[in-house]
């Protein structure tokens, strides 16, 4: 895309009144941005803002910096309105790939998976199982994510678990996670590693990461408001308690391969301010 047309692009959504004039001054330099930044958002990040102007919002990403996306399954599916063919190639005209997708693996997903796979997806996520009762509850999970990452090894993908912060948490004296990870076939089911949840149920990422060495393949990075007490309390990266540098650091070296911008609580700013500063946050950090 031309430098003109983006910026055409880009003064209409800022008519259209989504952006602010310091957002504009970053998509008019959009030219100038580093090249090859290793670091991606997932795109519940712009919850609010996103479903309504996708194409849009997408120009604006890739003018934060962004080369790398996350999507998650909304109104509209993994792809928001567009065949899979048309969203792959409105992002790579960006400068952007779409590696991964969080979406509903109860649902069509041999349909989600062959879609995911024709257009060179790295990665089919289920986002969440919610806190279960009994520690044999996590065990059949275990073998559902065994019979989905078939699916998928079968397609050419990958597929993978997102914790939240119960898995963290102990159940008849076992962690759920270690339950969910030694009852899952390597060959077959990876996991993103949600620091800022680990951090949440007061565990330590960087044990957990050495503990099971390239089986976190991709990460949620958010921060955590300093000395908070309740549970929903992320933060704009760099600004909160969570030491970055020295985790994706320990994340790196035991085989991490996505690093992913997320945020779920916003005080005294905007989602797309929030999701400029993650990205100047991760460019700026030296590992």
């Amino acid at each position: 895309m031309k430098r003109k047309e983006f910026l055409k692009i880009g003064g209409g959504i800022a008519l259209s009144g989504f952006v602010s004039n310091s957002i504009l001054a970053t998509i008019a330099n959009f030219e100038d941005a580093k090249k090859n930044i290793n670091f991606g958002l997932q795109l519940y990040t712009l919850r609010d803002d996103f479903p309504k102007d996708p194409k849009g919002i997408l120009i604006l990403v890739a003018g934060f910096g962004y080369k790398q996306l996350e999507s998650f399954e909304g109104a509209k599916g993994m792809f928001w309105g567009m065949k899979n063919t048309e969203f792959k190639s409105y992002v790579n005209e960006l400068g952007m790939n779409i590696v991964s997708s969080h979406c509903d693996i109860h649902k069509n997903f041999e349909t989600k998976v062959a879609d995911a796979a024709a257009i060179e997806m790295k990665y089919l996520i289920s986002p969440w199982v919610g806190a279960q009762k009994k520690i044999d509850d996590y065990k059949k999970i275990a073998e559902i994510f065994n019979q989905k990452g078939e699916i998928c090894k079968k397609n050419g993908i990958r597929f993978a678990y997102h914790n939240h912060n119960y898995s963290f948490e102990k159940l008849e004296g076992q962690f759920p996670q270690d339950v969910m990870m030694m009852n899952t076939d390597p060959d077959l089911v990876d996991f993103e590693m949600d620091i800022y949840w680990v951090v949440t149920a007061k565990e330590n990422p960087e044990e957990w990461l050495k503990k099971y060495k390239n089986r976190f393949r991709l990460c949620h990075i958010k921060d955590r408001i300093k000395n908070a007490i309740e549970r929903d309390a992320s933060c704009d990266l760099g600004t909160g308690s969570i030491d970055f540098a020295k985790i994706l650091k320990t994340a790196k070296q035991n085989g991490m391969d996505y690093f992913i911008v997320e945020q779920e609580k916003y005080e005294g700013t905007t989602p797309l301010k929030s999701t400029q500063a993650g990205a100047t946050f991760l460019k700026n950090l030296k590992l």
